[in-house]
């Protein structure tokens, strides 16, 4: 399956927009965490605890993604957009959201180029 954040994926085209999709995932922070995080905040330098912890989400909210669209016979999802949300009365928790639109691409012959199609081919008219 294809992802892209662009609108068109270069040298395909779309046969069918089958709707938009999306991936989701809501991840706690431990306490333990946040600690290690917030000394991170006093000191200075990136938290690889809360690196890790972003990375798990957008790959679960991507997969989730992957599998909506599968479900409805996508080839590929285009237009693919991340949002990342705190949630929580003390932001404990960690929203990520992926979504896109998921499409049925028209077939490629062979040679890679659409059917019918020649790559010798001369306009006409």
């Amino acid at each position: 399956m294809i992802f892209t954040t662009t609108s068109t994926i270069q040298g395909r085209e779309v046969d069918r927009y089958l709707g938009v999709v999306f991936g989701d995932a809501v991840l706690g922070v431990n306490v333990f965490k946040d600690l290690l995080g917030g000394l991170r905040d006093i000191i200075g330098g990136r938290s690889a605890t809360y690196e890790r912890e972003l990375g798990v989400a957008r790959d679960t909210a991507m997969t989730n993604l992957m599998e909506q669209a599968r479900a409805l016979g996508a080839d590929a999802v285009i237009g693919i957009d991340m949002d990342y949300e705190v949630l929580g009365s003390n932001g404990g928790m960690l929203m990520v959201t992926a979504s896109g639109t998921a499409v049925a691409l028209k077939p490629l012959s062979a040679s890679g180029a659409p059917p019918g199609a020649s790559p010798w081919a001369r306009p006409t008219g």
